[in-house]
């Protein structure tokens, strides 16, 4: 039976990334997982694709905030205090969806600026504001999620990503594509398959294989851009256009998951139909 291998959540959208041991769920995804983004002057998100030096700030969490730090000067920081807002609510965009979001301070803007060499506040998304997934993915009415690209969850198998570094020349890591949950066991794209399955008790619902961009091409140690793993993966993850590497995930309900944890699939559907050369994991029911 497979197991959650790896756990993962992502503070400030775009940033680094920190593995944890367990997570609680909330009703918009991972506790602290991108509640915080940062905007232009347009008031519109900034990512990666645009500003790979954000691959270089790294997060963690600490008692009184997230911390904000460079992966090669741990001098240079700041830290992010929970509940610590001007009050000044502006609406901020992420891709087409419009939602309501809350300035950080001054200050914190002023550093994220002079860091990045560009004009740009922090926001947090408040509680009272909501952020509803594509409803023709959706599984209730009501699901909603942070200022993640759409959805709450990103799911990937460890052996998809074996199967990925044995065609490339140069082994990638698992924090190239920004997964919430990794789990091992299985066959390589199991993921794909999965349209129900269960973890410690929490429904959990397939919907939508994820879409990868060119984040998936910056070294997140180094900022520097390549061509891989996109190039490698248009040859048999391709499909209407776009390359697949991942599902992205809904669950229903509340509670805490963590490493180790069995996840018991309920429910499988049809395999996706890539480029000639995939081979993909066989229907069971």
């Amino acid at each position: 039976m497979p197991r959650v291998s790896e756990l993962y959540i992502y503070p400030v959208k775009s940033l680094g990334g920190i593995p944890v041991t367990s997570v609680q769920l909330t009703d918009r995804g991972f506790q602290y997982d991108r509640r915080w983004m940062l905007v232009d002057e347009n008031n519109i998100f900034l990512t990666q694709r645009d500003y790979p030096q954000m691959a270089l700030l790294q997060t963690a969490v600490t008692k009184n905030g997230i911390q904000v730090f460079q992966k090669n000067c741990q001098s240079v920081n700041t830290v992010i205090p929970f509940g610590s807002t001007t009050g000044d609510t502006i609406t901020v965009r992420v891709w087409e969806d419009l939602c309501e979001a809350t300035r950080v301070t001054d200050d914190t803007d002023q550093w994220f600026s002079e860091i990045l060499n560009v004009n740009c506040k922090l926001v947090h998304m408040a509680d009272e504001s909501l952020r509803k997934v594509d409803i023709r993915y959706a599984v209730h009415e009501n699901d909603v999620t942070s200022f993640s690209d759409a959805y709450p969850v990103l799911m990937i198998g460890q052996k998809s990503l074996d199967d990925l570094n044995s065609r490339l020349l140069q082994p990638l890591p698992i924090n190239r594509f920004r997964p919430n949950i990794v789990f091992e066991g299985g066959e390589p794209y199991e993921e794909d398959v999965m349209e129900r399955f269960v973890i410690n008790g929490i429904n959990f619902f397939g919907v939508k294989l994820c879409s990868r961009c060119t984040i998936t091409t910056i070294n997140q140690d180094t900022a520097e851009k390549n061509k891989e793993p996109l190039k490698t993966l248009a040859g048999y993850r391709m499909m209407n256009n776009n390359t697949y590497f991942g599902q992205n995930v809904l669950f229903e309900g509340r509670g805490t998951i963590k490493t180790g944890d069995e996840i018991e699939i309920i429910k499988r559907k049809a395999s996706p139909v890539f480029n000639e050369g995939y081979r993909p994991v066989e229907e069971t029911t």
